[in-house]
C-alpha cells in the first residue's frame, strides 16, 4: 500500500522527504531528546558539578596546604635565627670566659714569679749575710794571725780581735759604697 501511494504521488524530489515520514522522525526525535534530556542531562549536570567541586576543593586544599607550608618555613625560620642568636651569645659567653681564665692564668703565674723571685732574693740575701759572716771570720782569723806576726806575739783575745775585723770591714764597706756613688754620678755624666 504505501509502495501504491508513492506511485500515485507522481515524480518525488529527494532531497525532500515526504510529510509523514518528516513528522514521525520529528516525533522521534523529541521522544529521544526528552529521554536524554530527564534521564542523560541529569547525571552528565551531576558530574559536572562532581568534576567542579574536586577541582574548586582541590584548590582550595592546596591553597590551605600552601599556606600551612609558609607557616611552617617561618616558624623554621624564626627557630633558626633564635638557634644562631643563640649559639652567637653562647660563643661570646665562651670567649669571655677563656679572656677570664687566660687573665687568671697570668695573675697567678705573675704572682707564682714574684715569689720565686721574691725567695730567690731572700735565699740570696741569706747567703750573701752568710758569706758575709765566714768571711770577716776568716778576714779576722788571717788579719790577726798577720798583726800577730807582724808585732811578734800571739793576739789571742777574741774580743779585742773582733773589734778590729769589724771596723776594718766597716771601713772596707764604707770605701766601697764611696766608690759606688762616684761610678753612678759619673755614669750620670
Amino acid at each position: 500500500m504505501m509502495m501504491s501511494l508513492l506511485a500515485d504521488a507522481g515524480p518525488q524530489n529527494p532531497l525532500l522527504p515526504d510529510t509523514s515520514e518528516l513528522i514521525i522522525g520529528l516525533l522521534c526525535f523529541l521522544i529521544v531528546f526528552g529521554v536524554l534530556g530527564k534521564k542523560l542531562l541529569p547525571n552528565i549536570q551531576k558530574t559536572l558539578e562532581e568534576r567542579h567541586d574536586a577541582i574548586e576543593g582541590g584548590l582550595e586544599r592546596a591553597a590551605s596546604a600552601q599556606a600551612e607550608a609558609n607557616r611552617t618555613l617561618e616558624e623554621y625560620k624564626a627557630q633558626l635565627a633564635e638557634a644562631r642568636h643563640e649559639a652567637a651569645r653562647i660563643t661570646e659567653h665562651a670567649r669571655e670566659q677563656g679572656s677570664a681564665i687566660i687573665a687568671e692564668m697570668r695573675e697567678e703565674g705573675q704572682r707564682q714569679r714574684e715569689s720565686i723571685v721574691a725567695a730567690g732574693h731572700a735565699q740570696i740575701e741569706a747567703d750573701r749575710r752568710q758569706v758575709t759572716t765566714v768571711l770577716r771570720q776568716d778576714v779576722g782569723r788571717i788579719a790577726t794571725d798577720l798583726a800577730g806576726r807582724v808585732v811578734g806575739e800571739s793576739l789571742e783575745d777574741s774580743a779585742r780581735q773582733s773589734r778590729i775585723v769589724d771596723r776594718f770591714l766597716d771601713e772596707l764597706d764604707a770605701q766601697a759604697v764611696r766608690a759606688e756613688a762616684a761610678g753612678a754620678q759619673g755614669a750620670a755624666k
